[in-house]
């Protein structure tokens, strides 16, 4: 039941969020994730994350993915996408590793966000719900952190980083690149 506290906070978020293993099989996302490139949740678990991008854009995912291998995170990386109906967006991932209690690698937490979206009302909801998840994961780490078995504290661990990382960035900064 406490694994799926820190899990929680990102089910109906508004970021775009999945999480990856170690040779991009998409392993879990979340609604907004779904429905953005439009299946259904259980149509993209077990599928490549190439899956997800127009061919033209598979050397610039697997840049990405080399990124990651090397310094355990992804930043900033202008990305085009492909929703099932075959129309695309332009995106920006964001990703922070995830490791085991051994600090074997496991995956990746990862966020997309659409650049088209990226407006001043919606980087501001954006920033608000990334202040709200640090809290929730801040009371969690007070309150029931000590109590987590190792696979939720590697879990809690990956969402911790990966929302330092999204409070770190600067959204309008992104819009304008």
């Amino acid at each position: 039941m406490l694994q799926t506290e820190a899990r929680k906070i990102l089910k109906d978020a508004p970021i775009m969020w999945r999480r990856i293993n170690s040779i991009g099989i998409i392993l879990d996302c979340n609604s907004t994730y779904a429905n953005k490139l439009g299946y259904a949740k259980s149509e993209i678990l077990g599928k490549s994350i190439f899956e997800h991008v127009p061919k033209d854009s598979w050397e610039v995912m697997n840049d990405s993915l080399k990124a990651w291998f090397e310094t355990g995170k992804v930043t900033d990386r202008k990305i085009t996408f492909k929703k099932q109906d075959g129309n695309t967006f332009p995106g920006i991932l964001q990703a922070t590793s995830l490791y085991d209690e051994k600090k074997n690698l496991l995956g990746s937490n990862t966020v997309i966000f659409d650049i088209s979206e990226l407006k001043d009302e919606k980087i501001k909801s954006f920033q608000e719900y990334f202040k709200e998840a640090k809290e929730k994961l801040d009371d969690i780490k007070n309150n029931e952190y000590s109590k987590l078995d190792e696979n939720s504290k590697s879990e809690y661990d990956g969402l911790k980083k990966m929302f330092d990382m999204l409070l770190s960035t600067d959204l309008k900064k992104l819009n304008k690149n």
